[in-house]
């Protein structure tokens, strides 16, 4: 496997926050001797920030009137209050999507 590859393969990782520090510094100093590869890293940043941004699903409020009245008055407000929120794995915070190559 090539340095690219390897490179690539890693930057996913490190995108995800899942790699230890000497790795995140092994990508980031291919990234930065690489333009092939910075650009890569920078198309998969704003692809993540586009997900993060445009792919978000909103819950009918006739589903949530339904699950409120499944569950019955227990904890309803709760659910209420929970059901619109979406959460996915794309929103949380990403090392690398913030700081870029700094």
């Amino acid at each position: 496997m090539d340095h690219c590859q390897k490179a690539f393969h890693r930057m996913q990782h490190y995108l995800d926050g899942e790699l230890r520090v000497w790795r995140r510094w092994s990508v980031r100093r291919h990234i930065r001797r690489c333009p092939p590869c910075a650009d890569g890293f920078v198309y998969e940043i704003e692809f993540r920030q586009v997900i993060a941004t445009r792919c978000r699903d909103e819950m009918p409020d006739d589903l949530k009137r339904r699950i409120v009245s499944a569950l019955g008055c227990e904890g309803a407000e709760q659910t209420q209050r929970s059901a619109g929120r979406t959460t996915g794995s794309a929103e949380r915070s990403r090392p690398g999507v913030e700081e870029g190559l700094t």
